[in-house]
């Protein structure tokens, strides 16, 4: 039996996040389902508001550390300091600020406004239609994504990932918050680079085996 225990939500972007990262190092792990819509929502159980108590996905448990981890952007980089092959952040300080920009502005910019917990807020508490709450989504999709295309343009991008000639943090986040855009009908269609990048990440079976589709708690 693994040491690893994720906690996790086959619709979740940001444990999809981690399941990349845990792909990617080639490690072995053991799923802990937690339903975010099912009964109430088993994020909000006592069962795992003990494992954390923000009562959000993901969370990564190990044999080596009492403390469960939480955060998806802290659980990635656990996983590299701990397992350094192969590595998710470039050699140098700026190189890694780059990649860590890149992963900060879909972790702490577009995701964030974008959660199930904010829908559900907009829906059940301000009484706010479908129309306009994926008006919202695609406002907050569209603002994020542009950004983030603007700034690998600046920075003369040509390599086949967010940084370089393979996968960083920056991809691990990227990924999963364009898979949401195409779910939910965004307009993605004037981000070349996003989509360059996107295509190349979706080709590697370590992206593809992350995705929401494929993992066992899929409904």
């Amino acid at each position: 039996m693994s040491c690893l225990k994720l906690y996790t939500y086959f619709r979740s972007s940001a444990a999809y996040r981690v399941r990349i990262a845990l792909n990617l190092k080639g490690l072995d792990y053991e799923n802990r389902y937690v339903h975010l819509l099912k009964d109430g929502g088993e994020q909000y159980h006592q069962a795992y508001l003990h494992i954390n108590p923000q009562s959000l996905i993901p969370a990564l448990t190990t044999d080596q550390n009492e403390n469960p981890i939480t955060q998806s952007l802290a659980i990635i980089e656990y996983l590299d300091e701990c397992y350094p092959q192969p590595p998710l952040l470039p050699d140098t300080a700026s190189a890694r600020a780059f990649v860590r920009s890149l992963a900060l502005m879909v972790s702490c910019d577009i995701h964030p406004l974008n959660n199930l917990r904010v829908h559900t807020y907009l829906k059940d508490v301000l009484n706010i239609d479908n129309e306009a709450r994926q008006a919202w989504y695609q406002h907050w999709i569209a603002e994020g994504l542009s950004a983030i295309e603007n700034r690998l343009t600046a920075s003369n991008h040509n390599s086949p990932f967010s940084y370089g000639d393979s996968p960083t943090l920056a991809d691990l986040c990227l990924i999963p918050q364009i898979y949401n855009a195409i779910r939910f009908e965004c307009d993605i269609s004037n981000f070349t680079t996003l989509a360059r990048i996107y295509s190349n990440c979706m080709a590697l079976d370590t992206f593809t085996n992350a995705a929401p589709e494929n993992q066992p708690d899929h409904e």
